[in-house]
């Protein structure tokens, strides 16, 4: 995906919210007309009514002229209301879009998973419903209030053209001095939250070990490197737009002598002399206003920068023609996996195949590859060449919420949602209460679940402490069966478990051979493999023996007593 196709994707939200826009627009040309009802009530004060000392004038211009400013403000508030809107039609365009990918690239790589992009995508909502945005809807009309100041003397007119190229030149020196330093501090701010997200995920083991200083200083360190370049930013920042107000108030001020030189000269009028002070302070103040919403406008432009990262990284995928549903079939060819962040393969030339309701073994020492075998198995980590396939069609060729009603995963780190055990065994989609109870009973956990305070409404979540590990592996197993899948990987199923656990999980391992369910099992235990059809035997990442679970174990006894090895 290319810079032209991402900046289509934001366009294309763009153009969904434009009505919008245009909308608010189309009140900014009232709004603004509405904005010389000031001047000109001053102007008719003190040139009509002074001179005339009609009371009657001044009350019908004091009546129209607060009809004018209620209308301004009506027509402001709906305008603020209609850039609310636009900010929540273009979250709704994006947020959906910006969470898939923020998902997407946390499975293909967990070291950049974040909540980040949500984070970014409400500052540029804010950034659109602030008062900075108003700066762009008034700015055009900044010549349009010269103009008129060019009516009442061509000396107001080229002052005003002097003060509104000076503002300019505050807000270029603000930009060019503080967007680097607002976009180190933005970034460094994300290093320091992820590194928070980090730790407060390994609390328990932070806490019980004392670690809690050590991680916090590497914390506060990077906070620190935050704030610091934040005040420096904030400090350049605040410096322009403290001249830009100082410098906007002594031009109104100056305005006002040069007016009152002229009225003494009877070339204008003393209306006109206060008029045109107004006017200028018009003028001049969606500068005013861009000078002292810079900083928001720098975070917003940092977060688009992102998210355009974001979405250049993980590009939308159309959907794919809908395949049948898969019937159990598993076929590795040469199969090669490099790890997320790694650049050395994990899994080499792994090949073997599985007929429907097999169940296989997958063992082998530490670091073998299991794990990263299971995760190839389901399409978590993509090929890096080779293929893994389903019923003969490459597994990244399936719609993945068509396929993964088809598959069932249980790995090595119970990962349980907020949300009641129904909801968490349905995998949060419709709860089907009798598929529900089903995948409990199979999983032999229902029992257990009766047994919590609202049964199968009880709230648990990611970090729960109320149940245990084991008590988690479970209702995780009954999850990973929920709805019958054709194929299912369970990954160390039996480390959290007690004797009567693992008894639970042989007597579900045999039901769904009876149902003919294809399973693969990643364990270090034997016991639970004693009813594998297959045993899959990995070594430093390459497959060293497959085939029947008594033929392997035999060939596997006579290569550790020496005899000659066995060849895949």
């Amino acid at each position: 995906m290319n810079e032209t196709k991402i900046a289509e994707d934001l366009r294309s939200a763009l153009r969904a919210s434009k009505r919008g826009f245009w909308a608010a627009g189309f009140f900014s040309l009232f709004i603004n007309l509405l904005m010389l009802t000031a001047p000109l009530y001053m102007l008719q004060v003190y040139d009509r009514v002074v001179a005339s000392r009609s009371l009657e004038t001044l009350l019908f211009l004091t009546l129209l002229m607060v009809a004018m400013f209620f209308i301004m403000g009506t027509l402001e508030w709906v305008r603020s209301r209609i850039l609310v809107r636009v900010g929540n039609q273009l979250d709704g365009y994006l947020s959906q879009r910006i969470y898939s990918a923020m998902f997407e690239l946390g499975v293909k790589n967990p070291a950049q998973r974040s909540a980040q992009p949500l984070s970014d995508l409400t500052s540029i909502r804010q950034f659109m419903t602030g008062n900075g945005l108003f700066a762009f809807f008034d700015a055009p009309w900044m010549p349009i209030y010269i103009g008129l100041l060019f009516l009442f003397h061509p000396a107001f007119g080229w002052f005003a053209i002097a003060a509104a190229v000076i503002l300019f030149i505050v807000a270029i020196f603000n930009e060019r001095t503080t967007r680097s330093r607002l976009m180190e501090a933005n970034s460094e701010n994300v290093k320091a939250q992820g590194l928070a997200n980090n730790n407060l995920r390994n609390a328990e083991v932070l806490h019980a070990m004392g670690m809690l200083p050590g991680i916090m200083g590497r914390w506060y360190n990077k906070h620190q490197s935050f704030l610091a370049k934040q005040t420096e930013a904030s400090d350049m920042a605040g410096t322009f737009s403290n001249l830009s107000k100082v410098l906007r108030m002594m031009f109104q001020s100056l305005i006002l002598g040069l007016g009152a030189y002229y009225v003494v000269l009877n070339e204008m009028s003393a209306g006109m002399m206060i008029a045109g002070s107004i006017l200028m302070g018009r003028a001049l103040a969606p500068l005013d206003l861009m000078i002292n919403s810079w900083n928001g406008f720098n975070s917003a432009r940092a977060a688009h920068k992102r998210l355009s990262e974001l979405l250049v990284a993980i590009p939308s995928q159309n959907r794919k023609m809908p395949l049948p549903p898969p019937m159990g079939t598993v076929t590795v060819e040469g199969l090669v996996i490099v790890p997320p962040g790694s650049r050395t393969p994990a899994v080499r030339g792994v090949q073997f195949g599985v007929t429907p309701g097999e169940h296989v073994g997958i063992v082998g020492p530490s670091a073998a590859g299991k794990s990263t075998l299971a995760r190839s198995l389901l399409g978590i980590w993509p090929a890096a060449n080779g293929s893994v396939r389903i019923d003969g069609a490459d597994v990244q060729h399936y719609n993945r919420d068509e396929l993964g009603p088809y598959l069932g995963y249980l790995p090595q780190d119970i990962e349980l949602f907020d949300g009641s055990v129904s909801e968490n065994i349905a995998r949060f989609g419709d709860v089907d209460p009798e598929k529900v109870v089903e995948a409990a009973k199979k999983a032999g956990v229902h029992e257990l679940i009766l047994q919590l305070p609202n049964a199968y409404d009880t709230v648990i979540g990611s970090n729960s402490g109320a149940l245990s590990g084991g008590q988690r592996q479970r209702i995780g197993l009954a999850r990973a069966l929920y709805g019958n899948p054709k194929v299912i990987v369970l990954d160390e199923p039996n480390s959290n478990l007690d004797d009567q656990g693992e008894q639970a999980l042989a007597q579900t391992m045999l039901r769904l051979k009876q149902e003919g369910t294809t399973l693969f099992v990643v364990s270090h235990r034997p016991s639970i493999l004693k009813n594998i059809d297959k045993l899959l035997v990995m070594r430093d990442g390459q497959l060293q023996a497959f085939g029947p679970r008594d033929d392997v174990m035999a060939h596997l006894a006579q290569q550790k007593a020496g005899s000659t090895p066995v060849k895949a």
